[in-house]
């Protein structure tokens, strides 16, 4: 089950910022962090950093798992004709839905304790956004007869799932031969969302996570790209979360 925090307008405003914000709205004038960092948003570094586009066709197809609030989904649908992005949150996918309908929404962050100022996510107006469609959805349990896609997406989602390896597994079937499989994740291993014993690595004496990772992964993709992603969650005006994604991508071979 999806913690509730998933569902918080605190939590909507934090990740509506991650994904739209821009580095004067992310950041405080005093972060020590290079200003590269923030003046793109995470979701479109991953796909700036990891999508082949010279690898698709005109009528590419798209499909992201755990899209949150959909920056990532907005900015496949640059190279890709339709794209298809899931979220377990309501309160994400109701967001989502909201961007696409109407390119804006509205939220507030938090300043410190109750103190709040507003803010407004946007999607670049270039962007076609009827190629997107948005659902609820729950990665470990995908619809049957879903894909194959030409582009799969899953931005920091594995080690927030309960059973990671029922994820990956499902992978062969969602990519077409050929295709692209986008994957970002900093490992932070953590029992509230993951039992240890479905942890993939991360134990001690055993392989790193992204030895595990890859050896899932290699019976059916090749490595294609490998990049760390450096990431910023503002939590409010003077407390932030900084983590660095392992970002790779692979290309359907079996």
């Amino acid at each position: 089950m999806i913690p509730a925090s998933y569902e918080s307008p605190r939590l909507l405003g934090e990740y509506l910022l991650l994904h739209y914000g821009s580095g004067t709205d992310l950041r405080h004038p005093s972060l020590p962090l290079p200003d590269d960092l923030t003046s793109t948003p995470f979701p479109v570094r991953c796909i700036r950093e990891l999508l082949d586009p010279s690898l698709l066709s005109s009528d590419a197809t798209a499909f992201e798992a755990g899209c949150a609030v959909g920056a990532s989904a907005f900015e496949l649908a640059r190279s890709c004709h339709t794209v298809m992005a899931g979220d377990f949150s309501h309160s994400f996918i109701t967001a989502a839905n909201r961007l696409a309908a109407e390119g804006m929404h509205d939220a507030v962050l938090t300043v410190e304790g109750e103190s709040v100022r507003p803010f407004t996510a946007r999607v670049p107006a270039e962007i076609d956004r009827s190629r997107v469609r948005f659902a609820v959805q729950d990665a470990m349990a995908l619809p049957h007869g879903l894909g194959p896609y030409d582009v799969v997406l899953a931005a920091n989602l594995i080690c927030r799932l309960p059973e990671p390896e029922t994820f990956l597994g499902r992978l062969p079937s969602l990519v077409k031969p050929g295709g692209q499989l986008l994957l970002t994740t900093p490992f932070t291993w953590l029992e509230e969302f993951t039992p240890k014993e479905h942890w993939i690595g991360g134990r001690v004496e055993g392989p790193s996570s992204e030895e595990e990772l890859t050896r899932r992964l290699s019976s059916t993709f090749r490595l294609h790209r490998r990049i760390d992603l450096p990431f910023l969650i503002r939590e409010h005006g003077r407390k932030y979360q900084l983590g660095i994604a392992l970002g790779t991508s692979w290309i359907r071979t079996a």
